[in-house]
């Protein structure tokens, strides 16, 4: 029985400056799935994000958001983690404080946390492994702990979805596979969905349950097995390019094939 579509783009069209960023675009997302959205620097990745969440609008085209048009409503079951910046990292603030960030989502701006929602803080914290270093300052981090905390900020609103723009991007090869293996957890436990942008084919193919190759245009959009054709990375990546595919053997590649 297939599972239910919770994002739906459909002949989605974008421009900037008189130039298309995204043309003619035909997506799905469904629950309980990680799809990985993949394509060099400039191909449109970040922008589709945006597209989804409703903070971009099309020039053309439809998008839904768990059935809805994309809008407040629909955010909120939907959390966001963009590229992290290096005056993020140095936040003079502590890791629970970050985390407490993702929960004005639903309690608005101007009301401070309560009790209900430091232990809401508290629970995503210990659902990444970090409850230990809540009182720490943020900035003391590893990069690696910086991402879970930001995954927990994402999750304090409790989403059910989350939308991940570069999200193994300034950590360290050990640190990105206890990400994904975290991410691959929060999908078979929680029932977590997951749109993964990455410029890195190599690690979406091993870790996402569909992907879509995208420069501009989708070239591809299906099972990670067959996106690695040459005729569809020449379109995407151009000639030049080499790939390396984490080992099957992997923690997460052998979860994900094991539940398949």
């Amino acid at each position: 029985m297939e599972k239910p579509v919770i994002v739906e783009l459909s002949d989605v069209w974008v421009g900037y400056d008189g130039k298309w960023v995204l043309k003619s675009i035909f997506l799905d997302c469904r629950a309980g799935e990680i799809l990985g959205i993949v394509g060099p620097n400039g191909a449109g990745k970040s922008t589709l994000l945006k597209v989804i969440l409703g903070l971009i609008r099309p020039d053309r085209g439809t998008v839904a958001l768990f059935g809805k048009k994309p809008g407040r409503e629909a955010r909120l079951e939907a959390g966001y983690l963009p590229q992290i910046s290096h005056a993020e990292r140095a936040f003079p603030v502590t890791a629970l404080d970050v985390v407490l960030m993702g929960v004005y989502n639903r309690t608005g701006l101007f009301r401070r946390p309560g009790l209900k929602e430091k232990e809401t803080a508290m629970e995503m914290l210990v659902c990444v492994n970090m409850a230990e270093h809540a009182g720490k300052p943020f900035g003391s981090l590893s990069g690696g702990q910086q991402q879970r905390i930001h995954i927990a900020r994402a999750l304090a609103s409790k989403p059910k979805l989350l939308l991940l723009d570069e999200p193994s991007t300034g950590v360290d090869s050990v640190a990105q596979e206890d990400f994904y293996v975290l991410l691959a957890n929060l999908r078979d436990e929680k029932g977590l969905s997951a749109i993964m942008v990455s410029h890195d084919i190599g690690v979406i193919t091993s870790h996402a349950d569909r992907v879509a190759c995208i420069n501009i245009e989708v070239h591809y959009h299906g099972g990670p097995e067959l996106c690695l054709s040459p005729e569809i990375m020449e379109k995407v990546f151009g000639k030049d390019l080499k790939i390396m595919v984490h080992d099957s053997r992997c923690a997460t590649c052998n979860k994900r094939h094991i539940n398949d």
